[in-house]
């Protein structure tokens, strides 16, 4: 890889991480547009690594609060009724489901799961349950002619069972296309909470996943034509756009509707299958070019 695929690629990472559009798909179908070798999963997750720094930068009061009460409501039972303390477990909890399939699936997620037409399937899709999602969550805000607005659900309101079910949303996103803020996003938006809350848990379940992820797979980083230089740098380009990113990202959800992100994963989706099935690009583009 040179420092030129390894500088867009962090590019791409970091534009793409926190939207709900699928970064993983972003950076297989970088590669395979541009004629690259395809960075394979092991650099997709240590990339994540720089995102997910941005996450813990920008989001660093809850995280230290967080871990605080947790921490001490271990030995203190009066706080372990407070609501961070009952987050760390919650985050854990939620983590369970993408540990146990990401092991479970590795050999599927570094194969099979990269093929461009199962992108462009996920890319549509999700694309249409993010919509819906969204589409509820703008009824209960807005109300109508005959609703009144329904109030819904902050991270107050989370319990273990939408915790799992948090997590489910996330292991989901395995699998290149779906998107991990995408599917938790949309999954708390189904569950009944506001944008801001499921945004905001989407992010903080993300991090113990994605660190241990990163971390699992720095004993492949350096192996095949992906070198350390090249995917340090990527890393460290995709922290410093992510964080811009996440930052712009929770202004827009505060009143802004995720249709744009809905009509970009279709049309990215039609577009993607119709390349393949007129021959233009391979469902396997890049895996053996190089």
């Amino acid at each position: 890889m040179s420092w030129f695929e390894s500088f867009v690629l962090g590019l791409v990472q970091g534009l793409t991480e926190f939207l709900p559009i699928s970064s993983s798909a972003h950076l297989r179908l970088t590669a395979a547009f541009a004629g690259w070798q395809d960075p394979g999963a092991a650099f997709t997750a240590i990339t994540q690594i720089g995102t997910e720094a941005a996450v813990i930068i920008y989001f660093r009061k809850d995280i230290g609060r967080i871990i605080s009460t947790w921490s001490h409501s271990l030995f203190n039972r009066e706080l372990r009724h407070d609501h961070d303390a009952q987050m760390g477990w919650l985050v854990i909890v939620g983590s369970i489901p993408i540990g146990v399939l990401g092991i479970t699936l590795k050999d599927a997620i570094e194969g099979p799961f990269r093929d461009l037409r199962l992108i462009a399937t996920t890319l549509i899709v999700m694309g249409v349950v993010l919509g819906i999602a969204d589409r509820l969550a703008a009824r209960d805000e807005t109300g109508g002619r005959h609703r009144a607005i329904k109030q819904r659900k902050t991270l107050t309101d989370l319990s273990i069972k939408d915790g799992l079910l948090y997590g489910v949303c996330q292991a989901m996103a395995l699998v290149p296309g779906v998107s991990r803020s995408g599917a938790t996003i949309s999954g708390g938006l189904l569950m009944g909470y506001t944008r801001e809350s499921a945004a905001r848990y989407s992010f903080l379940l993300a991090i113990p996943a994605v660190l241990a992820s990163g971390v699992y797979e720095l004993k492949d980083a350096g192996q095949g034509h992906v070198s350390w230089g090249p995917t340090v740098f990527a890393t460290i380009i995709a922290f410093v756009v992510g964080y811009a990113v996440i930052a712009w990202f929770m202004k827009f959800i505060s009143n802004k509707s995720f249709m744009p992100f809905v009509i970009y994963r279709i049309l990215l989706g039609i577009a993607l299958f119709a390349l393949v099935a007129a021959g233009t690009l391979s469902p396997h583009a890049g895996e053996t070019a190089g």
